[in-house]
């Protein structure tokens, strides 16, 4: 009885706390200078499901989708919920409170590749920060072939952060584009995951679409640094939502509540890059 008044107890708590957040987080929405958009020509989408385990205390696995945009020469991903509330809030057609949290996502920020670079955008406690990393994956072709969502795929391997990955690529879908970080192949990548299965992206849908996406990155105001710079902002993150986060709360003992489970995520949290490069 004991275990599960705990668990309400933090139920309760976090809820209140994400719609205090999600008010705050709302109106800094709003407040976007919509002409200030980076687009994107779309030539291709490809859709990717995500299984992803984001906690090392559990077997628990989260699911979530994302959209690979595509043209001649580079590509944009973004999480899907993530696509969907940009395009509205340019369109100005997200209007509430409620509306918004239908399309949160624990992947908010956004990635361009072209064949020298990856530009990425993150939000981090509802600051954006950016920075540039080399494309330069070193892929083991394998001859090994199986079939993904209808396409022939062949195997290949690679080491990067601090995972090993196996993905299969469709050489009849002639772009070296992937979900993430991952190109470089000589065929669109339908399938990539690490050896351990923590992150496994999988092609589902892939389709000619020819328009403009006026919503790719809606960030303003992004602080660029170094990659490494970034990553001890992120690190960081938790120690911010929980500052964040006592400010919402009185009772003493609910505030030392919440820092043990924060402490407690910050030992078992799984990300998807275990080391930089």
């Amino acid at each position: 009885m004991y275990n599960r008044h705990k668990t309400w107890r933090f139920f309760y708590l976090t809820k209140y706390i994400k719609m205090k957040k999600a008010i705050i987080l709302f109106h800094l929405f709003i407040t976007i200078v919509i002409f200030s958009q980076k687009k994107f020509d779309v030539v291709y989408e490809a859709d990717y499901k995500l299984n992803y385990k984001l906690s090392n205390s559990n077997n628990f696995k989260k699911e979530t989708t994302f959209a690979l945009l595509i043209n001649e020469n580079s590509s944009f991903f973004k999480d899907l919920r993530r696509y969907i509330s940009d395009s509205l809030m340019v369109e100005k057609k997200l209007n509430t409170i409620e509306e918004a949290m239908k399309y949160n996502t624990d992947f908010r920020g956004y990635i361009g590749t072209t064949s020298a670079k990856l530009y990425v955008t993150d939000e981090i406690n509802y600051s954006y920060f950016g920075y540039e990393e080399p494309n330069n994956t070193n892929w083991k072709i394998k001859n090994e072939f199986k079939t993904v969502a209808g396409y022939k795929c062949q195997k290949a391997e690679t080491t990067k952060y601090g995972r090993t990955w196996i993905a299969w690529f469709a050489t009849e879908i002639p772009f070296p584009f992937g979900p993430y970080k991952f190109n470089g192949l000589p065929g669109l990548i339908a399938e990539v995951y690490d050896t351990k299965d923590d992150y496994h992206y999988t092609l589902y849908t892939f389709r000619k679409r020819k328009y403009t996406c006026k919503s790719a990155n809606i960030a303003t105001n992004v602080k660029n640094l170094t990659k490494e710079k970034v990553a001890e902002v992120f690190k960081n993150r938790l120690a911010g939502k929980l500052r964040l986060n006592e400010q919402y709360i009185e009772n003493v003992e609910d505030r030392e509540y919440m820092r043990r489970n924060a402490e407690e995520a910050i030992k078992n949290y799984n990300p998807i890059e275990l080391s930089i490069y």
